[in-house]
């Protein structure tokens, strides 16, 4: 009895210990859904002068200062209110700031569909949102219609509404319907969301000056969650109205001379700045999964709060040292692991001394030097979306391998610490070149109010390239350009152009997967045929200069989804050769072809090769008996039909003659493609056995004329109908060559299928050429209108 209790007791605990395993196992797996790196799939940024991150990174790179005068469309509002001297009550002592490139009346407001009414009361922050939100899906090449309905979140980072200002004064008793819906911070995100029918997660978030890294905080949290598997999240500041500036002056906030000069003894302040940066986040799994280019990581974040200082706006290094903190764990790194960080900085000597000293408290146990760099001293302060422009900027030091200078520092700030730990501000530009290590980067941001947010970034995990096999290279490629409106496109044509110019070494077949595939066709296209970039630009820039060009198309779609029909044809048109490029080069064309070999290899007692009888024979009579040459014709019809679908070629309706009819209704999923080739070889070899002494000719005249001539011979008859003046007669060799020899006394025309005089035999004994039915050999396509009668 105890030997059996002692047996279960042991029984017990294994399974004790199994489950304490398992427990402990699902445990692990939790603490490393919380730390699940995010990729960045995408950007989109309007950043002071850089209208895209590409600019943007020339702009760092070259150290350009992009602080200027306030161009012509803001002056209305500033220059009634601008005096040099500070002090003065209710005036600005600075109009200098980066100050964006576009007009807020350029928004392209049609394009998302809304009224030129709606327009005119859309807060211009609203509008940069939407444009560069599209632009950055473009860049992930993620096609938005494809994400309709799809739970994909939102999160805008917004703090300021001059716009409504602006509005108010303009008309302080009246305003329009869209006011309201056009000036609200929540509907600069949930206008994104329903613009392309997103619906998960929506937030518009204010936390002052670290609004846009707090949502992209926010959407960190929510993807590893699960509440959203894809999401945008940015921020945004553009000004229009003279409030906030003011406000800024008399506090002495805004440097005099308009430049962030961070970290440096000479720092009075913050130049202040305009701009949009939208990033595109996946969890890392699901963006390797999905094949996406990952441009970099965030490896952890955190958020919080300096609690009570001595004053609101007061803010705590204590508080700062602890989230950073907090974001390395959650990255699940040591603090020496990271080379460089994307500091705060605004230029307040206040404000960046408490910084400064944070982060040599938290990293001061190192040997190598802590980078430090902002972009503000390029772009200014974008308040609201200085976070997202910091974000890109590393991202952008990730792909470029390099840390570009930091400006206007001269004389280190007495009030930072800078013997206690070896830190090095980036004045040049500084490598930063992939090693085994990985190369980590930390981003500070901190709100008025006493927010503070840290992220931490590391680069892309390197790519291993898929091995594709020894295929040949496709030697034509199409480029495919559309747009709304025939200016847009010519603006495209243009864009396009000097991308092409400035970057002459890109893959020619994948710029050009990239706008057939993860591009939005609209109405207005224009499609290339090139054999590499050099061409593609020559042809570009002929059409710009208006020249004739037969391998450029253009012309507007009048339907959103064309209506394509199939039309697979008949026996005669084979050679050698047929298809052999798609063969070495279209991998889904030749896989469909071997399949149909491996089916055929099953099916009745004569064996042959679909890909001899194509490819390798030199043997002609192969190709002319109709054991061989249907199955392996069916066999073709149907690669081509597979090729065209993976290209996204979908027909509305297929048709076929003789055995393209059996080619069609397999496409149609009539029957399926075993049961196609079982039926095809069966006719092939039933025709096969047929006598040795006929002959088939096709009658270009009407089916009254031939059975009025068929009326002196029993041995010949109609075999086929094919169009009011096309009849095929087939019989007895002689006895047809007589009604034909009668026809073409009375001048009808005619046209032989062939005198081989073997059995089974049907070729075309004419140059297939010329014949008048479409050719397999290339397979035939046409676009279609069908009556909805």
């Amino acid at each position: 009895m105890s030997e059996n209790k002692e047996q279960r007791y042991v029984q017990l605990m294994k399974v004790a210990s199994h489950k304490i395993a398992d427990l402990q196992a699902e445990i692990e797996r939790l603490k490393q859904k919380e730390r699940e790196p995010i990729a960045i799939v995408g950007m989109g940024c309007r950043l002071g002068e850089a209208d895209n991150p590409e600019e943007f990174w020339d702009l760092l790179a070259n150290g350009v200062d992009a602080i200027r005068e306030a161009p012509e469309d803001h002056h209305s509002y500033l220059d009634p209110y601008y005096d040099p001297e500070s002090g003065l009550p209710g005036k600005i002592y600075i109009r200098r700031a980066a100050f964006l490139n576009q007009s807020p009346a350029d928004f392209d407001a049609s394009f998302f569909g809304i009224s030129p009414q709606e327009a005119a009361s859309l807060d211009p922050q609203h509008r940069l949102v939407m444009e560069v939100a599209w632009e950055a899906l473009e860049q992930a090449s993620l096609v938005p219609e494809k994400l309709a309905g799809s739970q994909t979140g939102v999160f805008v980072g917004i703090c300021a509404n001059d716009y409504a200002w602006q509005l108010v004064k303009q008309n302080p008793t009246q305003t329009d319907l869209y006011v309201g819906s056009g000036n609200a911070y929540s509907p600069a995100a949930g206008r994104v969301s329903y613009f392309f029918d997103f619906t998960g997660p929506c937030l518009a978030v204010d936390t002052g000056c670290a609004s846009s890294l707090a949502a992209i905080h926010l959407v960190v949290n929510s993807l590893r969650q699960g509440d959203c598997n894809l999401a945008l999240a940015g921020g945004v500041q553009r000004y229009g109205s003279p409030e906030y500036w003011i406000n800024l002056c008399k506090s002495g906030m805004l440097s005099p001379d308009g430049r962030c000069k961070t970290f440096d003894a000479s720092a009075d302040g913050y130049a202040r700045g305009e701009g949009c940066g939208i990033v595109v986040l996946k969890r890392l799994c699901d963006a390797q999964a999905d094949g996406d280019n990952i441009l970099a990581l965030i490896r952890g974040t955190a958020h919080g709060q300096d609690g009570r200082t001595s004053g609101l706006t007061v803010p705590s290094g204590s508080s700062q040292q602890a989230v950073i903190r907090t974001a390395i764990a959650n990255a699940g790194i040591k603090p020496k692991e990271v080379s460089y960080i994307e500091a705060h900085g605004t230029g307040t000597s206040w404000g960046d001394s408490i910084e400064a000293n944070a982060l040599i408290n938290v990293f001061r146990k190192r040997e190598e030097p802590l980078v430090l760099g902002s972009a503000k001293t390029n772009i200014g302060h974008l308040e609201g979306a200085s976070g997202v422009a910091g974000l890109i900027k590393i991202v952008l030091c990730l792909q470029n391998e390099l840390i570009p200078p930091h400006l206007h520092f001269q004389e280190p700030s007495p009030y930072i610490s800078w013997d206690q730990m070896p830190i090095r501000i980036a004045t040049e530009t500084i490598p930063w070149p992939a090693t085994d290590k990985t190369r980590i980067a930390g981003l500070s941001s901190f709100g008025f109010s006493g927010i503070n947010v840290h992220a931490v970034l590391s680069e892309a995990p390197a790519v291993v390239p898929k091995s594709e096999g020894k295929t040949a290279q496709r030697p034509l490629h199409l480029l495919t350009l559309s747009a709304k409106t025939k200016p847009a496109l010519e603006q495209m044509v243009d864009n396009y152009s000097q991308h092409l110019v400035a970057h002459p070494h890109l893959d020619w077949a994948d710029v050009c997967f990239t706008t057939n595939t993860r591009r939005t066709h609209f109405q207005e296209r224009l499609a290339v045929v090139a054999d590499s970039v050099a061409q593609a630009r020559q042809q570009l820039l002929a059409h710009q200069a208006g020249a004739d060009n037969s391998h450029l198309l253009q012309g507007s779609n009048k339907e959103t989804q064309p209506q394509i029909a199939f039309l697979f044809t008949g026996e005669g048109s084979q050679y050698l050769g047929m298809g052999r490029e798609l063969y070495e080069t279209q991998p889904t064309f030749r896989q469909a072809l071997e399949l149909c070999q491996e089916i055929l290899e099953t099916i009745g007692e004569q064996k042959f090769s679909v890909i001899e009888v194509l490819y390798q024979s030199n043997d002609s009579s192969l190709r002319s008996q109709t054991a061989y040459t249907q199955p392996a014709l069916f066999a073709l019809e149907y690669a081509l039909a597979q090729m065209w679908k993976s290209w996204g070629i979908e027909p509305t309706a297929v048709m076929g003659h003789s055995v393209g009819e059996y080619v069609a209704a397999c496409v149609a999923g009539i029957f399926s493609l075993e049961d196609g080739l079982k039926l095809m070889a069966a006719r092939g070899n039933l025709m096969q056995q047929l006598p040795c002494n006929g002959e088939m000719v096709s009658l270009l005249t009407s089916l009254e004329q031939v059975t009025e001539a068929l009326q002196v011979s029993d041995l010949v008859s109609i075999a086929a109908i094919n169009g009011p003046e096309s009849v095929v007669i087939s019989g007895e060799q002689e006895a047809v060559r007589r009604v034909v020899q009668e026809l073409e006394d009375k001048g009808l025309k005619t046209r032989g299928h062939g005198d081989t005089g073997t059995r089974g035999q049907i070729g075309w004994g004419f140059d297939p050429n010329q014949f008048y039915a479409p050719q397999v050999t290339v397979g035939y396509l046409t676009q279609i209108n069908f009556d909805k009668k």
